[in-house]
């Protein structure tokens, strides 16, 4: 059950990520659910590292979006045609 949660979630943290950040991301169904796994970690670490979270702590959504939202954004730099 927990896999189908972490799925379902990372899905719509990943719909709301893209809804906030502007520009057009085109992204299928499965790599928005990535996107928002992603965020999910990547706000975990950068949490942990500046303190916020307990190492093994959840993210919650708010640090969730803001995770994918990093990650859109790098994702951003590296493949914006030129």
């Amino acid at each position: 059950m927990g896999i189908i949660s972490m799925i379902i979630v990372g899905f719509i943290v990943g719909l709301i990520a893209r809804a906030i950040m502007p520009g057009d991301q085109k992204l299928g169904i499965i790599l928005t659910t990535v996107l928002g796994i992603v965020g999910s970690i990547v706000a975990g670490y950068l949490g942990a590292a500046l303190n916020l979270y307990e190492p093994g702590e959840g993210v919650g959504w708010i640090g969730s979006i803001i995770g994918a939202i990093i990650v859109l954004a790098v994702v951003g730099m590296f493949t914006r045609k030129r």
